[in-house]
């Protein structure tokens, strides 16, 4: 399976609750539900369109708890969201969670990184990472996101949990697909494009 990474993104980088005001409030984050005023048909067509691909999903502890709390009490099969989520492995990675109970779940043992490289060994389509924001960080830098779906949403917040934080292993990606929403949410998609590469603008080393 590939690995996919789906989130929402602010202008300055964070990642942290943007579905509520209750979502994640640790660290004294104050803006929970920042990506909600942003809304739109295009931003839900591509998340069902996305969502399409799945054949499992990687979560860590936090999300999975956001998502167990909410989407079992969605129950109607025509939702193209829920029933995934419902029906599909959930592969949970946790040091402090010892039981799992929603639907077909189960908690990573061992060391997540090897675990998830097991999990890509496996046939099938999209293995996708949502939110997640601690494992996120390990799967970058062990260069295991094949694909990084990405929701910018038009703020910028100065405080809260990033993607790309102090410290993440360098990079290039390359963008190949990219959309814009009334709202002006940047809908992107990138893969990872091997070591960045740097130059120089100075007319003297042309």
């Amino acid at each position: 399976m590939r690995l996919t990474l789906h989130t929402f993104l602010t202008l300055d980088g964070v990642m942290q609750a943007p579905g509520g005001p209750d979502e994640d409030p640790s660290g004294g984050f104050g803006y929970g539900g920042w990506s909600a005023p942003y809304g739109a048909e295009e931003s839900g067509a591509a998340i069902t369109g996305w969502f399409e691909h799945a054949s499992a999903f990687l979560l860590g502890r936090k999300t999975y708890q956001i998502f167990a709390g909410y989407w079992p009490r969605v129950t109607d099969p025509g939702n193209p969201i829920a029933s995934k989520l419902n029906a599909l492995p959930k592969y949970v990675a946790s040091a402090t969670l010892s039981a799992v109970d929603w639907n077909n779940s189960q908690l990573l043992g061992g060391d997540v990184v090897t675990e998830v490289g097991k999990l890509k060994e496996r046939p099938g389509d999209e293995l996708q990472v949502h939110g997640s924001g601690e494992l996120a960080q390990a799967l970058i830098d062990a260069d295991l996101v094949d694909e990084y779906r990405l929701m910018y949403i038009p703020v910028h917040l100065g405080s809260g949990r990033k993607l790309f934080r102090g410290g993440t292993r360098a990079a290039a990606l390359r963008l190949i697909e990219s959309s814009v929403t009334g709202t002006g949410v940047i809908i992107a998609s990138y893969r990872p494009d091997g070591p960045v590469r740097t130059g120089s603008f100075d007319l003297d080393e042309a």
